[in-house]
């Protein structure tokens, strides 16, 4: 996309800009240089694609006056350090999963996805226009920080595990890599969370440290091979259901901005985040039949699984908000626009749906 095709889309012209030529507006802006470490391993080009996206989006805008390079887990911190990298002032910006910093403080489960929480447009609707956007930034400006949305995987798979699980007692023990505030809903149930950063999953996998592990969806679990050592593959991601990826900007950097630099930082992490849902949505469903020829063995959780773990992450939700007011601020928020939402879907999005995939497979 080239730039002047980027403005104009994306609205970059308003509170003025618009009645400037945009070589004009590029030559009255300073330039910079930023730096943006992800939580991602360069293999995985939708996840760190969209980061590579969003910084190539602010450079064609601002016609390279405005540039961020993208770094990949362990480049310049680990990937699950991306933020204290930003709040700390290491770096101006960075992208990552909120969820990954739940031990800091459960609230940051919510920039990314609760378990049994919304869809993807769902969560990205209470974001965008519910509110989400504004409760967030301010628990996040706690950190130094603000967010930006920057991606979403859509809802994601249930993992690779070497073993059937069909009923709870198949969980307890099992030691399994999942994300976030998700592991404290599975330890409920008797497994033991491990929190790995995605290029750490495969060798975990492959020496027996771990049981089983949750990544994204079918185009990204192949490319990182998990179906080699844990071919049972479940569904669905529960603890994801429309997860959300943000971009970190320090909180002083972003406040000394220049109004079009901040707009258009913006509108990048729009743009990315649009790429990679229909990324997502092109790539997976011919990578899954991939797998699934390749020896993957595909199950859906079983009820019995299912519905224990709707009832453990539940309980676990109401525990958090009793001593949490952060938590039990943001939750009240996302389940209130997640409710009314849900009561349109089930309307004309769900039963048009089900019809065209039964249709579909027919």
């Amino acid at each position: 996309m080239k730039r002047r095709d980027f403005i104009k889309v994306t609205g970059m012209g308003v509170a003025g800009a618009a009645s400037l030529a945009a070589p004009a507006i590029a030559q009255s802006m300073p330039e910079l240089k930023w730096r943006m470490p992800t939580s991602w391993p360069k293999s995985l080009d939708t996840l760190y694609g969209a980061a590579e996206m969003m910084a190539r989006m602010v450079g064609e805008a601002t016609d390279n006056k405005f540039q961020i390079q993208t770094f990949a887990a362990g480049e310049i911190v680990p990937g699950l350090q991306v933020l204290d990298a930003v709040q700390n002032g290491t770096v101006e910006i960075g992208h990552t999963a909120s969820y990954y910093y739940f031990g800091k403080d459960p609230t940051f489960t919510f920039g990314s996805s609760v378990p049994f929480g919304p869809n993807m447009r769902i969560n990205q609707a209470w974001y965008m226009l519910g509110g989400g956007k504004e409760i967030l930034n301010e628990f996040y400006k706690k950190y130094n920080v603000t967010s930006l949305v920057a991606g979403n995987t859509g809802c994601q798979m249930g993992g690779w595990f070497r073993k059937e699980v069909k009923t709870v007692d198949d969980l307890k023990g099992m030691k399994f890599r999942i994300g976030g505030f998700a592991g404290r809903v599975m330890q409920k149930l008797g497994c033991v969370p491990q929190q790995l950063a995605g290029g750490d999953i495969y060798p975990a996998l492959e020496k027996g440290t771990i049981d089983a592990a949750e990544w994204v969806g079918p185009y990204d679990d192949e490319k990182l091979g998990f179906y080699k050592v844990a071919p049972h593959y479940y569904y669905p991601g529960w603890w994801e259901g429309g997860p959300m990826l943000i971009a970190f900007v320090n909180l002083d950097k972003w406040n000394a901005l220049p109004k079009y630099y901040q707009s258009v930082l913006e509108q990048a992490g729009h743009y990315a985040n649009n790429w990679m849902m229909a990324k997502y949505d092109q790539a997976n469903p011919p990578a899954l039949r991939r797998l699934l020829a390749g020896g993957a063995k595909l199950h859906a959780f079983s009820p019995e699984i299912m519905e224990a773990s709707h009832k453990a992450a539940k309980e676990l939700h109401s525990e958090v908000a009793a001593s949490n007011a952060d938590f039990k601020k943001v939750y009240e928020s996302l389940t209130s626009f997640s409710n009314t939402d849900y009561s349109w879907f089930q309307v004309a999005e769900l039963s048009y749906d089900y019809f065209m995939a039964r249709h579909a497979q027919s």
